[in-house]
């Protein structure tokens, strides 16, 4: 039979106690979160002692303005309102930052600076055990956010890491040839950072006094709201999870028109009443 979710997370537990382990339900998704000086030997020891030997994914996360939208979606379903403000980080024009904006309260608003912001993200498999589980690890430093390389774990996570660095300016300590990887030569700044202006830096255009293309600040767009943030719960959980309580309660209370069980002894045929 199959481990369980939770089974797992329990083993889990008891090898790392030091570590945040999880069980996302309805999904049943197991996720650990190691700190930067466990996350490299922790590692390895999913690899070697959990039989994770393959790395489907790195990721990197900016938990900026995590948790707040921009549009009250318990309102209506349908459409939203063109008068919709921008209040989520990365709504504001050239030579504007969020530290010029209005300050906002340690752990409060959308440009609020969480104590742990930048996080590496890896997504593991083991065939052997048909099992997957979500490792995390956040850089101590939001200014400067360092995590170990597992590229000597798993080779394929080269240019995993060297995206995450690229977009979000994560430094994996240890890769052995971290250098940008999609954006363009001479790009300033991570662009998926969410303090990375929207409209972008810089504009280029054709210049037919210097005959060359030439990069000058964005002045040609304004900062606005096309896509409003909006914060969903998924319809397919959520219906999963209506339509399995619903089963349940079915199955305990039975059909309408079902008779209850009797409580006493059974009635043997021909036997007098």
């Amino acid at each position: 039979m199959a481990e369980t979710a939770n089974a797992f997370a329990d083993r889990l537990r008891a090898r790392f106690p030091d570590a945040a382990v999880t069980v996302d339900l309805p999904r049943g998704e197991v996720g650990i979160v190691f700190d930067a000086a466990a996350y490299h030997a922790g590692c390895r020891a999913l690899r070697d002692e959990f039989g994770f030997e393959q790395l489907i994914d790195v990721a990197g996360v900016d938990y900026l303005g995590y948790g707040t939208d921009e549009w009250d979606t318990d309102v209506s379903s349908e459409g939203f309102s063109r008068g919709v403000e921008g209040r989520g980080p990365g709504r504001f024009g050239y030579g504007q930052r969020p530290s010029a904006q209005a300050a906002q309260p340690e752990g409060e608003g959308a440009l609020a600076v969480p104590a742990k912001r930048f996080a590496a993200v890896l997504q593991l498999l083991s065939i052997q055990h048909n099992r997957r589980v979500r490792v995390r690890c956040f850089g101590p430093d939001n200014s400067l956010p360092v995590v170990p390389s597992v590229t000597d774990l798993w080779p394929i996570a080269n240019w995993f890491e060297r995206e995450a660095f690229d977009l979000l300016g994560i430094v994996f300590e240890g890769h052995p040839d971290l250098r940008r990887i999609l954006t363009d030569y001479g790009f300033v700044g991570h662009p998926f950072r969410k303090d990375f202006p929207l409209i972008g830096n810089v504009e280029v255009r054709y210049d037919a006094e210097r005959q060359r293309v030439i990069y000058e600040p964005v002045t040609s767009v304004e900062p606005r709201v096309n896509v409003p943030r909006v914060i969903r719960q998924d319809a397919r959980y959520a219906t999963a999870a209506g339509e399995d309580k619903d089963l349940k309660v079915g199955s305990t209370l039975g059909p309408a028109d079902a008779k209850k069980p009797s409580t006493g002894p059974t009635p043997v045929p021909g036997a007098a009443k």
